[in-house]
């Protein structure tokens, strides 16, 4: 179990991850995921809530009633809740992705390192009620305890898929899906100034970095958002969270 907190290796070979918290439990039935295994400690969770929890889940996972110190070398919080799961993982492959409009609004974040990074766009995606978050060209482990933490059960709550750039470009294009690329170019146009209301990928890279030249190339349009301070960046997930609410702006919120 403590190999499945802390080895993405150990994560990848045997498809399963662990989450901590009855929120983040909860969300992941509701996102259709395996519960397999239930951990929890009596004298935080009560029967009640256990129950309810797991009554939850389509599937029968197994019960295990853990000790103190070994609830306290798997959990993360200072402040917890009592109730671990081992989950079964899903395949994030970009041909799963089903959009029930013929105009989704897609995030795309090109290899992002951080997971408190993924985690908010996650959680501003579920805000904004967003088609799908794509990660191209991943540097970590989607189930990361990090991100799923960071994300606040988010992770469960959208529509995700990885992939290289090249083959979610592909995906896109054969979609008919617009792409629109932040970046800091002389060709680049305010990104207040597009039209976002047909089908849209809005896709952010790192703050290092930016994004490959491969999405450059490839976009209906380079966008910017403008700068008046001392620096020609932001942190990504903010970058994303404003170009995302725009299109929602230009979208009624609908």
């Amino acid at each position: 179990m403590y190999q499945l907190k802390e080895k993405s290796r150990i994560r990848k070979k045997t498809g399963q991850f662990l989450i901590e918290g009855q929120r983040e439990i909860a969300l992941a039935i509701k996102g259709d995921y395996e519960i397999e295994t239930v951990l929890f400690y009596q004298d935080i969770i009560s029967d009640e809530e256990l129950k309810e929890l797991i009554s939850l889940s389509a599937f029968k996972p197994e019960i295990i009633e853990i000790s103190k110190e070994i609830y306290e070398k798997l959990s993360y919080r200072t402040t917890t809740e009592g109730v671990l799961a081992v989950v079964k993982s899903k395949e994030l492959s970009i041909n799963n992705l089903k959009f029930s409009t013929s105009t989704p609004l897609i995030i795309i974040a090109e290899a992002p390192e951080k997971p408190g990074n993924i985690g908010a766009i996650l959680r501003t995606a579920d805000a904004a009620n967003a088609d799908a978050v794509i990660i191209a060209n991943p540097k970590t482990d989607l189930y990361n305890p990090n991100i799923i933490r960071s994300s606040v059960g988010c992770l469960f709550t959208n529509q995700i898929a990885t992939g290289t750039t090249s083959e979610i470009i592909e995906f896109l294009e054969s979609k008919d899906i617009n792409i629109y690329c932040a970046a800091l170019l002389d060709d680049t146009e305010i990104y207040t100034n597009q039209n976002y209301k047909n089908a849209t990928a809005l896709v952010v890279g790192t703050e290092a970095t930016g994004l490959s030249e491969e999405w450059l190339n490839k976009s209906t349009k380079n966008i910017m958002i403008p700068m008046q301070g001392e620096i020609d960046s932001m942190n990504v997930s903010v970058a994303a969270g404003i170009l995302i609410f725009e299109a929602k702006r230009q979208r009624d919120f609908k």
